[in-house]
């Protein structure tokens, strides 16, 4: 297993180093600096804005391969990913937005999973039952309510609960309140401001769980192999849990492991909505913002977090399937 894992991770390894560097020079061509000096008043003269941009490595007037080069070996000598046409390091804010969305990502898709997984198991094995209809038509609206629907609902849910409770419980914007002293009580104050987002994660994303799993565990049900461990004297509920649940896993796990890392990024509207400053804000403001080096950061994170989603696909597949063998 180590040697299959070592090998996945080198070939992933080479495959984030060509496609960061593809996306250096795309960014490059596509992306430009000189819009942020542009606007500014009084006018800034082309001279001058390629004196503020070159300290940065964004001089357009320097080859895009001198620009390449500069920023790549800055990346691999001392890991330093650039700085923003404005001088913001790359580095500090990819460090505090994976932290910030790191909390909220994890704690929603969790949920969402553990969620959906349950609810498809459970209706699986009461097929058309009223828990089944139930829970599908459930699942059915959820599915379909638009994530600034959903967020902008569960605002007003908190602002009138917050109303009626005369005081502030729920928070609707922002990762923490300014002031909070004390490790404990800047735990609780972060707990509390997750609350919102990540019941809307939660409830908006483990409807497609709960299809998919639903949908896979009746393919395998009324296996062959499922019937056998039956006859044997396995009740229904143990044939299901220790042979059909097994397999229908598989696609799901390979699925998580896969929708992570696009979740990182793409929970922009969750992230807009309810003020938190994460990775899917930062991947915007790097485009509008004509960020080259914070665009190329952002690939590269989404490389690595795919690459690592592969890999832990990988691993559950010969975990959960014993037919898989790793030589």
């Amino acid at each position: 297993m180590a040697r299959y894992v070592l090998r996945r991770t080198v070939g992933w390894l080479a495959m984030i180093v060509v496609a960061t560097n593809a996306t250096f020079f795309l960014a490059s061509w596509f992306l430009d600096p000189r819009s942020n000096y542009r606007q500014l008043r009084p006018v800034r003269t082309e001279e001058e804005i390629s004196q503020a941009l070159r300290p940065y490595g964004l001089d357009p007037r320097q080859s895009v391969v001198h620009r390449w080069w500069h920023w790549l070996t800055d990346v691999g000598l001392h890991f330093d990913w650039g700085h923003s046409p404005r001088g913001a390091s790359v580095n500090s804010e990819v460090a505090y937005r994976i932290v910030i969305s790191g909390q909220l990502i994890f704690a929603g898709v969790v949920l969402s999973v553990l969620l959906g997984v349950a609810l498809g198991v459970y209706t699986a094995s009461r097929q058309y039952g009223i828990a089944d209809r139930l829970s599908q038509t459930l699942s059915v609206v959820l599915y379909n309510v638009p994530t600034a629907v959903g967020a902008l609902g569960l605002v007003l849910l908190a602002v009138w609960l917050n109303q009626r409770a005369g005081g502030t419980f729920l928070h609707v914007a922002g990762a923490s309140t300014p002031g909070v002293d004390g490790t404990v009580d800047r735990l609780l104050d972060r707990l509390d401001h997750l609350i919102l987002p990540t019941v809307n994660l939660t409830l908006l994303g483990y409807a497609g769980w709960h299809f998919t799993q639903r949908a896979l565990l009746l393919d395998t049900i009324n296996a062959d192999y499922v019937r056998t461990a039956r006859a044997t004297g396995l009740t229904r509920a143990q044939a299901i849990r220790r042979h059909a649940l097994r397999s229908s896993l598989i696609p799901t796990a390979t699925s998580v492991a896969f929708t992570i890392p696009a979740v990182f990024t793409g929970a922009i509207i969750t992230e807009t909505v309810f003020g938190w400053e994460g990775m899917g804000r930062y991947f915007t403001k790097t485009i509008s913002e004509n960020d080259v080096h914070g665009a190329v950061a952002v690939a590269a994170f989404g490389a690595v977090t795919t690459a690592v989603g592969a890999i832990l696909a990988d691993i559950a597949t010969v975990l959960l399937d014993p037919r898989v063998r790793v030589d």
